[in-house]
């Protein structure tokens, strides 16, 4: 589980760039709304998932039949990363498409979340034997550790309420950009 959790706040900070510079400085998908609200509720949806992993993971066992919710957890997780794979291609052709870096930054972080699961997997398979429960559990890692992804499931889930928010296109979603139609400076493929 150690490993697991190592390569997780891995996941978390690379997440958190890819999120801060492409979606949101780069991209400005939440000025871009409506064209942009698929991608919005796809990355909100995945976000909330994330936050799940990055708040219990760290202090829980999820034990028995907790251990099969969590299996599914990670199974529509991953499904969602999957749309969000064509949905974004179909979203930010009018923007000339998806970054170069961008990509390879998605790229990364699904052969990092690979390496997350090879790691977590056995653990969860060992929780399904147990009997069902959610035990308070903290893993054998370092505090820091465990309290920083505490604080990444606090962003990322603060990164999908402001996802979903903009998608909804409540008032102010759209902070701090103003409404855009075009792509930004540097957008597509020379980029």
């Amino acid at each position: 589980m150690s490993t697991a959790l190592w390569l997780l706040a891995i996941q978390g900070v690379i997440g958190a760039f890819d999120t801060l510079y492409y979606h949101e400085w780069r991209a400005r998908l939440p000025a871009r709304v409506p064209g942009t609200r698929p991608e919005l509720l796809l990355h909100a949806a995945r976000d909330f998932f994330y936050a799940l992993l990055f708040g219990t993971l760290p202090w829980l066992a999820w034990r028995g039949a907790w251990a099969v919710v969590l299996g599914f957890v990670i199974a529509v997780e991953i499904l969602i990363t999957l749309a969000d794979f064509v949905v974004e291609d179909t979203v930010r052709r009018p923007l000339g498409g998806v970054f170069p870096g961008e990509r390879c930054t998605h790229a990364v972080m699904g052969i990092l979340y690979g390496a997350v699961l090879a790691h977590l997997v056995p653990e969860l398979l060992a929780w399904g034997k147990l009997p069902t429960a959610l035990v308070v559990a903290p893993a054998p890692v370092p505090e820091p550790l465990r309290l920083s992804l505490v604080l990444m499931a606090v962003g990322v889930f603060g990164s999908g309420v402001r996802d979903l928010y903009a998608a909804l296109q409540l008032p102010g979603g759209r902070w701090p950009w103003p409404v855009e139609t075009q792509s930004p400076p540097g957008q597509g493929a020379g980029s």
